[in-house]
């Protein structure tokens, strides 16, 4: 029988829609109906679990699943025998500590004698440790950020994406505690052929994420500003540059990541640079 590797995601929340997008952009084909369990790709070997997230490294622990797509603040404070395999730039939030608007927060030994309440007692006592702050830690499950107003809490430690549902409950972010994002995590050790399968996804992954932080850029420019332009856009190993019809100018295509895009747009246009065109990349592969 051929070995299937068994990948779990969260079965629903904030990061179902994104694993669920990166899967498939990475060219697995499957079914997800709504009360699904569990689905296998149709082109490739790989069988998806939908799970709590919360469950997802217990999962791996006990051998149910391989690998799990998960918040890096789930992998942080669980301390199950998983493995952080890769980070996947998504879902980007942090994990922060809030208290009331009205409250004159000084800095962290504000919170000295204080009740926090959280989801991630793990975490926060570890904060709490490196800062040499003792508090009190109220664990919770869902609807934190209530605690405060009912008296349950003097703070809480929550995740923060925009910082709206603290506003909207008369609290303000105060201390970050750590960052997170989605995160690919996995069995310490695997069976030749699933670690096969999972080096060909990470692979095909690799692919998806270098295009969407890169656009492919097509532009004219006078064959003078040619050696200005590549040293501002290298391309992933040198540009291809094609003469016009128009003399002493060429069409140079390349590559430019997104964080550089509107900074080195100014550059190429003042080197003389027209038309130029920047277009999304699909797949990008080394």
């Amino acid at each position: 029988m051929k070995e299937l590797l068994r990948i779990a995601i969260q079965k629903s929340g904030r990061l179902q829609e994104g694993s669920l997008e990166l899967l498939k952009e990475s060219g697995l084909s499957f079914s997800n109906g709504k009360d699904q369990l569990k689905t296998q790709a149709r082109n490739f070997p790989v069988e998806v679990l939908f799970l709590r997230d919360d469950d997802i490294p217990q999962y791996i622990e006990d051998n149910v699943a391989d690998a799990g797509i998960v918040g890096e603040n789930i992998f942080a404070e669980k301390k199950k025998k998983n493995t952080l395999i890769k980070r996947l730039d998504f879902a980007k939030c942090r994990l922060s500590i809030a208290v009331p608007r009205a409250e004159n927060y000084t800095g962290v030994q504000w919170l000295q004698g204080k009740n926090i309440a959280t989801s991630y007692p793990v975490i926060v006592q570890n904060f709490l440790d490196a800062n040499k702050v003792t508090a009190g830690i109220h664990e919770i499950s869902g609807s934190v950020e209530i605690a405060p107003g009912i008296g349950l809490a003097d703070a809480i430690c929550d995740i923060v994406s925009t910082g709206s549902t603290l506003m909207s409950n008369g609290l303000k972010e105060v201390e970050t505690v750590m960052q997170s994002e989605a995160v690919l995590i996995g069995a310490p050790t695997l069976s030749i052929g699933k670690q096969a399968i999972l080096d060909q996804l990470l692979f095909r992954i690799e692919a998806v994420n270098s295009a969407k932080s890169n656009k492919y850029i097509l532009l004219n420019c006078p064959n003078e500003a040619i050696p200005k332009i590549t040293s501002v856009i290298p391309g992933m190993k040198s540009p291809t540059i094609m003469p016009l019809t128009r003399e002493g100018w060429s069409s140079l295509h390349s590559v430019v990541n997104e964080n550089d895009f509107w900074e080195k747009i100014g550059l190429l246009k003042s080197f003389g640079a027209e038309g130029i065109l920047v277009i999304p990349i699909e797949k990008m592969i080394a």
